[in-house]
C-alpha cells in the first residue's frame, strides 16, 4: 500500500511549481497540504495532517538540490548562443532508401548549410533550411509524413564540465515549459544542445537564455 507521504511526494514531483516553491521555503504549508489533501481524495483531518507532515520532510530534502541548480546556472552563464532561423522539419517514412538521404546530405553539407537527421524506430527526422525544402519533397515525395515550417534552431554552446554535471538538460526543458514555449524537436553533441522552436517564439526565449 502507497503511503501518504510517497503520495505527497509523488504529487509534488509532479508539479514543478510547487516544487520550485517549496525548494524556495515561499509557500503556505497548510493550503498546500490542504489542496494535495482534496486533489488526491483523502481530505480527513487526519490525513491533512499526514500530508502537512510529508510536505515539510520533502521540503528539507529539496533544499540539498539547490546547490546543484545553482551549479547549473554557473554552467549556463558560460554558454554561447547561436540561432538560425528558416528552419524546416519532415518526418519521413523509413521505408525511403538511406542513399536517398546520404545523397541529400552530402548536397547541403557541401553548401555549407544545416543538416541533421534522427534515425527513429519507424521514420527519420531531419532538419534543414528552408531553402531545400523543394528538393526534399521531390526526392522523398509521398514518403513525407508530416512537415513543419517557420521554425527557429537554438544551438547552446556549452561549457565541458555540462558533461559530467547532471540535470542541466533537464533544467533548460523546464524553463521552455515554464514560458509556455513548445520545442519542436531537440537533440545534442557533447556540449552542444540544440532546440528547435517556432520562429515568433525566438524573441522571447532569447530572454529566459540570458543566464
Amino acid at each position: 500500500m502507497v503511503s501518504t507521504a510517497e503520495l505527497t511526494e509523488k504529487y509534488i514531483s509532479e508539479h514543478p511549481s510547487v516544487k520550485d516553491c517549496l525548494k524556495n521555503n515561499v509557500i503556505n504549508y497548510s493550503k498546500l497540504s490542504r489542496k494535495i489533501s482534496k486533489e488526491l481524495g483523502i481530505e480527513k483531518e487526519s490525513s491533512v495532517e499526514a500530508v502537512l507532515v510529508a510536505c515539510r520532510r520533502f521540503s528539507l530534502k529539496l533544499k540539498h538540490e539547490k546547490p546543484l541548480e545553482e551549479k547549473i546556472i554557473k554552467i549556463l552563464k558560460k554558454t554561447e548562443l547561436e540561432i538560425k532561423n528558416k528552419i524546416v522539419v519532415f518526418i519521413v517514412q523509413k521505408k525511403v532508401f538511406g542513399d536517398k538521404l546520404a545523397e541529400l546530405e552530402k548536397k547541403i553539407k557541401n553548401s555549407n548549410d544545416v543538416f541533421y537527421s534522427i534515425d527513429g524506430v519507424n521514420v527519420f527526422t531531419v532538419i534543414v533550411s528552408e531553402k531545400h525544402e523543394a528538393d526534399f519533397s521531390s526526392l522523398f515525395g509521398k514518403s513525407v509524413i508530416k512537415s513543419s515550417k517557420n521554425l527557429a534552431m537554438i544551438t547552446l554552446r556549452n561549457p565541458e564540465e555540462m558533461e559530467v554535471t547532471p540535470g542541466v538538460v533537464s533544467f533548460l526543458y523546464s524553463v521552455f515549459g515554464e514560458h509556455g514555449i513548445n520545442i519542436v524537436e531537440t537533440m545534442s553533441c557533447w556540449t552542444d544542445t540544440i532546440f528547435v522552436i517556432s520562429e515568433k517564439d525566438v524573441p522571447q526565449a532569447m530572454q529566459f537564455l540570458k543566464f
